[in-house]
């Protein structure tokens, strides 16, 4: 949990990732919304926004970013569900951690939370004198989100889009910072994406013009 906690980036950052990851996400996964392993929602309540990851295995992770600050929650269906560390969540990140669009139909399913309000210079999560072994798989599912290269990218991409072209590391660059997407940059990834129907996600993800 320390080693997850210390590699998140601040929640502005955090914030950019998440975005840049869902948008590449509908680059090359244009038609297929249930497909996509990251998404973005910059309207998913007043004030809010969402990102979430789904790998279609049982894991799935959510980051809200609100006022109050940045709430993040995972759960890895490999490892032991520990509902009990939503205890430990402050009053200000509660109705997140009860929120039922982040729970499973049998109730809370959890293997690492985490929050950082405005005023914090570091994240917090479970308490380590706690102990449990919830943290087994947090290293895993936030993998791709805590690196935040290209190359990581590109090679988890390769693998799990399984592009009939090789990806342009360049512009997978472009996209992770988050720069005006061109349509030389669009076709580099996927020449099969519609800039039009594009416009529409990247509009949703609230992804900069």
């Amino acid at each position: 949990m320390n080693d997850l906690l210390s590699r998140l980036p601040a929640v502005p950052d955090l914030r950019d990732r998440c975005r840049a990851l869902a948008a590449l996400d509908a680059i090359l996964c244009p038609d297929d919304w249930e497909s996509r392993y990251h998404s973005f929602d910059a309207a998913w309540d007043e004030g809010e926004e969402m990102a979430s990851m789904r790998n279609g295995q049982g894991d799935d992770w959510f980051v809200v970013f609100s006022p109050a600050g940045a709430y993040g929650r995972g759960f890895d269906h490999e490892a032991p569900n520990a509902p009990e560390l939503l205890a430990a969540v402050p009053e200000e990140f509660r109705r997140f951690a009860e929120e039922p669009a982040f729970q499973h139909e049998d109730g809370p399913v959890v293997t690492v939370c985490f929050w950082r309000a405005p005023e914090d210079s570091a994240w917090h999560g479970m308490p380590a004198e706690c102990g449990t072994p919830a943290e087994h798989g947090a290293e895993g599912l936030f993998g791709l989100l805590l690196d935040g290269s290209a190359e990581a990218y590109l090679a988890w991409a390769e693998e799990y889009f399984e592009p009939e072209q090789e990806l342009d590391l360049a512009a997978i660059e472009h996209v992770l910072a988050l720069r005006p997407l061109t349509p030389a940059v669009v076709a580099a990834l996927n020449p099969e994406t519609d800039p039009e129907e594009l416009a529409e996600d990247l509009a949703g993800i609230g992804y900069p013009n």
